[in-house]
């Protein structure tokens, strides 16, 4: 499947312009032949914009988006508030070429006060969505930096891990180095979409990529509003994983419980 990912600035607060930039962006990205396409974490909404994410979310979001879905014939993964319950998340949808919600994922780990002061965390990991012949997890930003996220992910059969992010200064190193570590020691592919330019009180990082699971980069924006497009092949995780056997080779049995603290011999 050859997909895509929207970096871009957005416009935070006004959902109607981000709407309106999703539909250009879906059809510049099927034009290019992409089936899928990956927005930003809290795209519809923007990330950094106070106590009005709470307003902005309990619009109905999803109706909309899953129209512009429906009408370029692209699956998106569509970064968003989510109100339920009278509880706020950090969620993102996603969503088949026809507008069906395929699946969610709640943000799991909350960054600092810009998440933990706005949003409740989820209470699990989503399991891989199996669609157009790939199995599809979804992670959001911060999630993605704690290797037991991805591991599960990989585990659970995921080929294509797809990361809603809003990266900021002054860690251009997760964006530069982990994600090509964490496609390596997973034999998967990451697909990890960030915002650009200035919000509130953040300077984003750009630096978008798609990697494969060789931990080579298949595409990758520095900065500036762009898609990023490469294709996922779950051939190439299948011959991954055969050749870097990193999965089948680990002794978990091991790895719960603490190393003794006294020196004894080999």
């Amino acid at each position: 499947m050859k997909i895509a990912g929207l970096q871009t600035a957005g416009t935070p607060g006004d959902v109607d312009a981000n709407l309106h930039e999703l539909d250009a962006a879906c059809r510049q990205a099927r034009e290019q032949g992409a089936e899928l396409l990956i927005t930003t974490e809290m795209f519809v909404t923007g990330y950094d914009i106070g106590d009005t994410v709470h307003e902005l979310a309990r619009r109905d979001l999803l109706t909309p988006a899953r129209d512009v879905a429906r009408r370029h014939g692209i699956a998106l993964v569509l970064g968003m508030p989510e109100q339920a319950e009278g509880t706020c998340y950090n969620s993102a949808f996603l969503l088949a070429a026809d507008g069906t919600v395929l699946g969610r994922h709640r943000k799991v780990h909350l960054f600092s006060d810009l998440d933990s002061t706005r949003f409740a965390a989820g209470d699990r990991l989503t399991a891989p969505i199996s669609y157009g012949g790939l199995r599809i997890a979804l992670l959001i930003c911060y999630d993605v930096e704690f290797p037991e996220t991805v591991r599960a992910a990989a585990l659970a059969g995921a080929d294509l891990i797809a990361v809603p992010t809003a990266q900021m200064q002054p860690y251009e190193f997760v964006a530069d180095h982990l994600l090509r570590v964490r496609a390596w020691e997973n034999q998967v592919y990451l697909a990890y979409v960030n915002h650009d330019g200035d919000e509130g009180s953040l300077r984003y990082v750009g630096r978008s990529s798609i990697v494969a699971p060789s931990g080579d980069v298949l595409d990758q924006a520095r900065h500036g509003n762009r898609l990023i497009l490469a294709t996922v092949d779950p051939e190439e995780v299948s011959k991954a994983r055969a050749a870097n056997p990193y999965l089948t080779d680990r002794r978990p049995g091991l790895y719960g419980h603490t190393p003794a603290t006294e020196d004894r011999p080999c």
